[in-house]
């Protein structure tokens, strides 16, 4: 029996690109050395079929021609502990009254302590026409790492007419991404004199264009630089890459069943997203079908020996790397605190951060907790755009990845 069972695999569920596709993840792997760090005796296994593992917060950049896609591909085999047992399967079916996991090889492994930490699935089937569509005439999508660099292509051969921005209303990895790369575009039109030629809209599932007022006076502001026009309480139903049109249905209270079709040159689309399709089927859900924890110890409302980070688990804020960060140390001083039977003092106060792209060498960097309250880093004005911010951003971050944070060297 393993002392600890991590469960990280990431699954893209990309079936209309290149089949299922697994990416082992930021969460499972930060955690796992982590926990090995402060105590190298623990048995940890690590159930993850992934060969690679991608830094996807980069794509936006890939997106925006500023940043090889090459390089934010690995071998997982890399970054797994070496004092950590890999399991190359995927888990399949959870028996947490008997602590067990069951593989999809038929293997069940057993734990006394369960970390679920599987990300976030993206439904690509859930728009008509997206998966036949995607990455050619004119419909582009940074979240996938095979599209990414076409919205490039898409951006720099853009001569003028619709440029169309697509947030969906479901909860997204990195929920800043649908509207960065949009700002990204703005900016590459103006550089090369066709900004007075496009028209940019940005379509979106939600009810303002960001959560945290501060940082959304700056975006509007970059909105009304780039002319772009917002539309709110939106559903993306349907692409007719055909004709390149696209169907947009209201459900807002003044624009409920609105049927609206809207020409494009080109669209950037960032498909719904929820909880992988195995944690909505399991005892370990809440009724939204995310891992169900307490939102400050990250341990299961129902079973005390299993708890969940990151996308997949069910905590009201947004999923991003920088959460991942926080709420990692907190799993692992609770986890040990536990494993001891001692208290669980540790809290996750539901920190996370949105380095927000607003052009190129232009970065606002939001970071907020669960109320929306700042919880900013730098002893300056965060919601300022900065020259600085998007350096971190581009250079800095990447580097500390790789080389600290799936390490378990800068958490917290």
């Amino acid at each position: 029996m393993l002392n600890i069972l991590l469960y990280q695999i990431k699954q893209s569920h990309e079936k209309p690109l290149s089949g299922n596709c697994y990416r082992g993840g930021n969460a499972g792997l930060s955690l796992a050395s982590l926990l090995l760090i402060k105590d190298p005796n623990l048995k940890i296994g690590i159930i993850e079929p992934s060969e690679k593992h991608y830094y996807q917060p980069a794509w936006t950049l890939v997106g925006g021609g500023v940043f090889d896609i090459k390089k934010t591909e690995r071998s997982e085999g890399d970054y797994i502990p070496k004092k950590a047992t890999w399991i190359k399967e995927h888990a399949d079916k959870f028996e947490p009254e008997n602590n067990a996991i069951i593989t999809k090889e038929g293997q069940k492994y057993s734990y006394d302590y369960l970390v679920v930490c599987p990300g976030i699935q993206l439904n690509w089937n859930a728009i008509k026409g997206l998966s036949e569509s995607l990455g050619k005439n004119g419909v582009c999508s940074n979240y996938s790492f095979k599209t990414a660099p076409y919205t490039f292509e898409c951006i720099k051969n853009f001569k003028g007419g619709n440029a169309i921005f697509h947030n969906p209303d479901t909860p997204v990895k990195c929920g800043g991404a649908p509207h960065k790369i949009m700002y990204m575009a703005a900016d590459y039109f103006r550089k090369h004199g066709i900004l007075d030629k496009a028209n940019i809209q940005y379509w979106s599932g939600g009810t303002k264009l960001f959560a945290v007022d501060k940082y959304e006076k700056t975006l509007m502001k970059v909105v009304k630089r780039g002319n772009i026009k917002l539309n709110f309480f939106v559903r993306l139903e349907e692409i007719d890459s055909t004709n390149k049109k696209a169907k947009f249905v209201g459900f807002g209270e003044s624009n409920k069943g609105e049927v609206t079709w809207v020409d494009y040159d080109f669209m950037h689309v960032t498909p719904p997203q929820s909880a992988p399709d195995f944690i909505k089927n399991s005892p370990l859900a809440n009724a939204a079908g995310w891992v169900d924890v307490n939102k400050h110890t990250l341990q299961h409302i129902k079973y005390p020996n299993i708890f969940s980070l990151g996308d997949a688990s069910g905590l009201p804020t947004s999923k991003t790397g920088a959460a991942i960060r926080k709420q990692t140390p907190t799993v692992a001083e609770n986890l040990i605190a536990l494993l001891h039977n001692k208290p669980m003092t540790a809290s996750y106060m539901g920190y996370t951060s949105c380095p927000l792209i607003t052009g190129y060498g232009k970065l606002v960097l939001a970071e907020f907790d669960y109320n929306n309250k700042p919880m900013e880093t730098f002893p300056f004005d965060q919601s300022k755009e900065r020259w600085s911010m998007y350096q971190l951003k581009r250079e800095v971050l990447p580097r500390m990845y790789w080389g600290a944070i799936l390490r378990g060297k800068m958490q917290g």
